[in-house]
C-alpha cells in the first residue's frame, strides 16, 4: 500500500468556471510559437533558424549557449514567419505559420522490450535532439535540467490542486502506454527512485496505477498538496548539494511518444476554464497554440484577463497570445480594473479571503462555495508587515517571512539555511495571494534563486 501523507496547512481557492470533462478538437491555429521566456534560467538563447525558413515538428530552432546540447524544437511544421524581440533585443517568441498537416522529423523507434535494454547514453541523445529534454526541470532553482547531472531522485505529481486545475486523467486519456514507456526511460537517469504523487481523495487513474519501477505516495489536503515541491519536501527533502528532477505527467507521456513513435509529438489536451467562459471544457491542440480561435465565441464579456496557466502562477497573455510550454490551462477571469465603494472594507459573503479581519464574511459560507475573483489586488505595495500568516498556507518546514527578508538583504547563508533550495515560485504563490503587504513574493524568490546560482 502506498504511504499516505495528510497535509493540513494550505488554502484551496474554489473558483467558479471549472471545466466539464468533455473534450473537443480545437480549431487549428494559424500560428504557433515557442517562447524562450517559458524556460527560467535561459540567459543566452541562440536561434538556429531565420524568418522564411521551413521547419518540421521536431526541427531544432533554439538552444541555450550555456547548455548547448539541449535542443528546443518546433512544435508543428510550417514556415518561421516572425522572430519577435522586446527591449534590448530580448527574444520573446519564434512564430511558425502552420501547415495544414503536420510533418515530423523522424527519430529512432523502439519497442517496449527495446526500452528495457536501452542505455542512458542512447536515451539521453535521443531526448536532447528530439525536443523533449526541456520537460525535465531541476530542483533546486526550477530550471531546465542539466544533462551532465545525475539526479538523486525524479519526482512526478499526477494531480494539480491549483485554482481551476485540469484533471490529468482527462489530459492523458488513452496514453497509459506512453506514460509507462516514459517512466521506463526516466529510470535510466537516476540511481535513486522515481516517485509518483497520487491524489488520495480521487480514484487512481489507470494511467498512473501499477507503474513498474516507480514508488507511489498518496497526498491529501488543501492546495498546494498537488505541488511537486511540497511532495518532495515530505518524501525526501532537498539538502545543499542535492539535485532532483521533476516532470509533469504530460512530459512523461511525450518522452514515451518520442521513443515508441519516433516523433516529437506536441499534441496535447488543454483546459479552457473560468467564470467568464460560457462553457468550460477541454480541447485537443498542440503545444504553443495561439488561443484566438479557441476562445472565439466562448467568452461572455470583453473586459477579461486571459492567463496561460492558473491564476496564481500563470502568465497574462493577449487574446491572440500563445499557450505556455508547460501550461495545460487557459484561465479567463474578470480584469478587475473597475473599483467599488469601500472596496475590501465592505462586509460581504461574496468575496473570498483567507483573513477574517478584513471586513469579509466568506468564512461563514460553505467551503464548497464557488467564487468569481478578478485581478484587482485591492491595494498597493506597502511596508513588509510580519504577521506569521504565511506559515498557515505553506505545508513545509520553512519560515517564509525570514526567507523573504534574507533574500532582500542578500544574505546568502540565511537563504540557504532557511530553505531556498527547496522551493520555487509556485510553492509560495499562496503566500503572495494572502499577503496584506502586496509584495511580489514570487519575484523575490526568483531573485534569491538567481543570487544563489551566481555564487
Amino acid at each position: 500500500m502506498p504511504q499516505h501523507i495528510k497535509l493540513k496547512r494550505g488554502f484551496t481557492i474554489n473558483l467558479a468556471g471549472k471545466a466539464e470533462k468533455t473534450i473537443s478538437d480545437a480549431p487549428p491555429s494559424d500560428t504557433y510559437a515557442l517562447k524562450p521566456t517559458d524556460f527560467l534560467g535561459m540567459i543566452r538563447p541562440k536561434i538556429t533558424v531565420n524568418e522564411g525558413d521551413t521547419v518540421k515538428a521536431g526541427t531544432p530552432i533554439l538552444f541555450d549557449r550555456q547548455m548547448d546540447s539541449v535542443m528546443y524544437c518546433a512544435p508543428v511544421s510550417g514556415e518561421v514567419v516572425e522572430v519577435k524581440r522586446g527591449e534590448k533585443r530580448k527574444l520573446l517568441e519564434i512564430k511558425i505559420l502552420a501547415d495544414k498537416e503536420v510533418d515530423y522529423e523522424e527519430y529512432k523507434q523502439y519497442s517496449v522490450t527495446d526500452l528495457i535494454a536501452l542505455s542512458r547514453e542512447d536515451a539521453q541523445e535521443q531526448m536532447l535532439k528530439g525536443g523533449v529534454w526541456p520537460q525535465l526541470v531541476q530542483r533546486p532553482y526550477g530550471i531546465v535540467a542539466d544533462p551532465a547531472d545525475t539526479p538523486r531522485d525524479i519526482f512526478i505529481s499526477t494531480f494539480d490542486t491549483s485554482p481551476l486545475a485540469p484533471d490529468y486523467d482527462v489530459l492523458l486519456k488513452g496514453q497509459g502506454n506512453f506514460f509507462s514507456a516514459g517512466i521506463e526511460v526516466l529510470k535510466k537517469f537516476t540511481e535513486g527512485k522515481v516517485h509518483i504523487g497520487i491524489d488520495a481523495k480521487a480514484e487512481v487513474s489507470s494511467v498512473f496505477s501499477d507503474i513498474k519501477g516507480a514508488v507511489s505516495t498518496k497526498f491529501s489536503g488543501p492546495h498546494p498538496a498537488g505541488n511537486v515541491g511540497v511532495q518532495i519536501h515530505h518524501i525526501a527533502p532537498i539538502n545543499k548539494g542535492d539535485i532532483v528532477w521533476t516532470i509533469d505527467p504530460y512530459g512523461v507521456a511525450q518522452i514515451g511518444k518520442l521513443f515508441l513513435k519516433g516523433i516529437y509529438d506536441t499534441t496535447k489536451t488543454i483546459c479552457l476554464a473560468g467564470s467568464e467562459v460560457e462553457k468550460s471544457q477541454y480541447y485537443h491542440t498542440h503545444c504553443g497554440a495561439c488561443i484566438d480561435k479557441i476562445i472565439e465565441g466562448k467568452i461572455e464579456h470583453r473586459n477579461v484577463r486571459y492567463i496561460s496557466g492558473n491564476v496564481l502562477t500563470g502568465e497574462k497573455i493577449e487574446p491572440d497570445g500563445y499557450l505556455g510550454y508547460y501550461n495545460h490551462l487557459v484561465s479567463v477571469i474578470p480584469e478587475g480594473n473597475d473599483y467599488e465603494f469601500l472596496g475590501w472594507m465592505k462586509p460581504t459573503t461574496e468575496k473570498l479571503s483567507f483573513h477574517r479581519a478584513l471586513g469579509l464574511l466568506s468564512f461563514l459560507n460553505s467551503s464548497k462555495k464557488e467564487y468569481v475573483l478578478n485581478s484587482n489586488m485591492k491595494g498597493e505595495e506597502r511596508a513588509f508587515v510580519q504577521t506569521g500568516i504565511y506559515e498557515k498556507v505553506l505545508p513545509m518546514d520553512i519560515l517564509p517571512e525570514y526567507l523573504f527578508k534574507a533574500i532582500m538583504a542578500e544574505d546568502y547563508d540565511e537563504m540557504e539555511t532557511l530553505g531556498l533550495y527547496e522551493i520555487v515560485e509556485e510553492d509560495i504563490a499562496l503566500c503572495e495571494f494572502i499577503d496584506v503587504s502586496k509584495h511580489d513574493l514570487q519575484g523575490i524568490i526568483r531573485q534569491g534563486i538567481n543570487l544563489l546560482r551566481e555564487t
